[in-house]
């Protein structure tokens, strides 16, 4: 297949479309190993679909490629905002969709990997149409907040919107304040309007790919050997001097990522060390779980076993049968 013949402006069937590979799957499954494999055969640019990796300085917390990897193979998607300011799956998508057109005006293929489920959901689908941010509103949100705590502001929601209040936590201001705003703006619950068709398709051939695993606690083995690795790399260093150079605390979005999140409460002194272990390599646990929930709901994933010897081999295989460029 030419990748390079295609014209956006007509309707083309999935075969005309160019490809983009997608290989996606949860914490510790070995996207990145994988990724670079396919580099070596495949003329491929990597696009990240991680919302820690999106922060300057997050290196290791975010498991971030290194320089080494990033010299070998372009990386997009990273590095691109300061951790105390913030970034959208909406902002994602716009700027997914701006590189994917330039790595294929580049005659490469955009690969995309990750576990950021809900970018990659946002991609695939297109968002719906919400309303912008009113600060009246908002305003009026945190007020009743300070007065009544948040998971009292949760039950209010829970009233409204009942479908987003059950995947919200109780003090997850953030997300509790947006889902009451919809609700306040539109007079519609923000689950309902989420569920409508959304906008254009995407104008790529996905080939979509998941790293999932036989054993969970295998997979667990290696999130908690991988948190471990982090602290001994410096993971409490690199928070301390974010910390300290952007006045970011546990609730600046930036910090809520899993790791950082237990990481900053204790430099709070909020717990001991061996409690940050403890939480940092469960919290890193519910987050695959929770990748793998959304994994599952998705359809038109070729899956394969990310605790397989040779994985790589494997997903470089399911490629070659998809009438890929091969690098030159």
């Amino acid at each position: 297949m030419n990748i390079h013949q295609h014209d956006r402006s007509s309707k083309h069937s999935a075969a005309e479309l160019p490809p983009a590979i997608v290989l996606i799957g949860p914490t510790a499954s070995g996207k990145s190993n994988v990724a670079m494999e396919v580099a070596q055969l495949f003329p491929v640019e990597i696009i990240s679909i991680d919302s820690a990796q999106v922060y300057r300085e997050m290196n290791i917390g975010s498991a971030k490629p290194d320089q080494h990897d990033q010299a070998a193979v372009p990386h997009h998607l990273i590095d691109l905002i300061n951790p105390d300011e913030h970034y959208s799956a909406a902002q994602f998508r716009k700027d997914a969709l701006a590189k994917m057109d330039e790595i294929t005006a580049r005659r490469k293929i955009p690969l995309l990997v990750g576990g950021t489920m809900l970018y990659f959901k946002v991609l695939k689908e297109g968002l719906s149409e919400l309303p912008c941010a009113d600060e009246n509103i908002r305003l009026e949100i945190e007020t009743a907040a300070e007065k009544k705590g948040w998971p009292e502001i949760h039950q209010v929601l829970a009233q409204l919107d009942p479908v987003s209040a059950a995947r919200i936590k109780p003090h997850d201001s953030q997300r509790i304040q947006r889902a009451l705003e919809v609700c306040y703006l539109t007079g519609r619950p923000m689950s309902e309007i989420l569920s409508q068709p959304r906008s254009t398709p995407l104008p790529y051939h996905l080939i979509n790919m998941a790293l999932l695993p036989t054993d969970r606690k295998i997979l667990h083995q290696r999130i908690q050997l991988r948190f471990e690795n982090m602290i001994d790399m410096g993971l409490i260093d690199e928070v301390r001097a974010i910390r300290s150079r952007y006045g970011v605390n546990a609730d600046t979005p930036s910090m809520r990522c899993v790791g950082y999140r237990q990481v900053s409460m204790y430099l709070d002194n909020l717990i001991s060390l061996a409690a940050m272990m403890d939480m940092g390599i469960a919290a890193t646990r519910q987050l695959a779980k929770r990748q793998l929930t959304w994994l599952r709901a998705m359809t038109g994933l070729q899956a394969f076993d990310c605790l397989a010897e040779n994985l790589s081999q494997q997903v470089i295989a399911y490629l070659q049968t998809r009438s890929l460029l091969i690098k030159d």
